[in-house]
């Protein structure tokens, strides 16, 4: 599918396009005792605060507004972060629809006081819907994939999107089918 064809079936023709590196950012923060679990490693959920943070910032941007988080899904923890270490969360908009956008985000870290690469440490895919000051769905631009990994990010994220949809839909069929059935969930 092309950029403009997937702009037209988005309904966001009108609006222009915006390449993938407009709205890329880095979010970087220096773990410390309190960010730390009971097993003395940074706890996943401060992690997940800092992906939610800078993949809020991507939306936000590339929406040109307020956005707000619709679901997070398939966030891994490929390594432990420790105390010094100084994460750097990257994220950009991977693919647009008429009022959301899936966000994808690495997580790298490398010890402060150290000339060693950053290793990676974690990945995940957010949706964000973008709102208007009532709260209300919003149309978005048309992300524009610059690069061949921003245009196999695109196409990941169209799988991805559909898997959830036919999940969602899958799991309302089954509570509807329950219900008829005259089992209370």
């Amino acid at each position: 599918m092309t950029d403009q064809a997937s702009a037209a079936d988005s309904g966001t023709a009108d609006i222009p396009g915006k390449p993938t590196s407009a709205s890329r950012t880095t979010l970087s923060h220096i773990m410390t005792h309190n960010d730390t679990n009971l097993l003395g490693t940074v706890h996943g959920g401060v992690i997940m605060k800092l992906v939610d943070d800078a993949a809020g910032a991507v939306a936000g941007r590339h929406s040109g507004g307020p956005a707000v988080t619709a679901s997070m899904d398939e966030m891994a923890f490929l390594e432990p972060v420790r105390v010094g270490d100084l994460v750097h969360v990257k994220a950009q908009v991977n693919w647009t629809g008429r009022t959301s956008m899936e966000v994808g985000v690495r997580v790298l870290a490398e010890r402060w006081n150290e000339s060693a690469p950053p290793t990676q440490v974690g990945s995940a895919y957010l949706v964000f819907a973008a709102v208007d000051s009532d709260g209300r769905p919003r149309r978005v631009p048309p992300v524009l994939p610059e690069t061949e990994r921003d245009k196999r990010r695109y196409q990941e994220a169209q799988i991805r999107r559909t898997h959830r949809l036919a999940r969602r839909r899958a799991i309302r069929e089954l509570r509807e089918k329950r219900v008829a059935e005259g089992f209370e969930d």
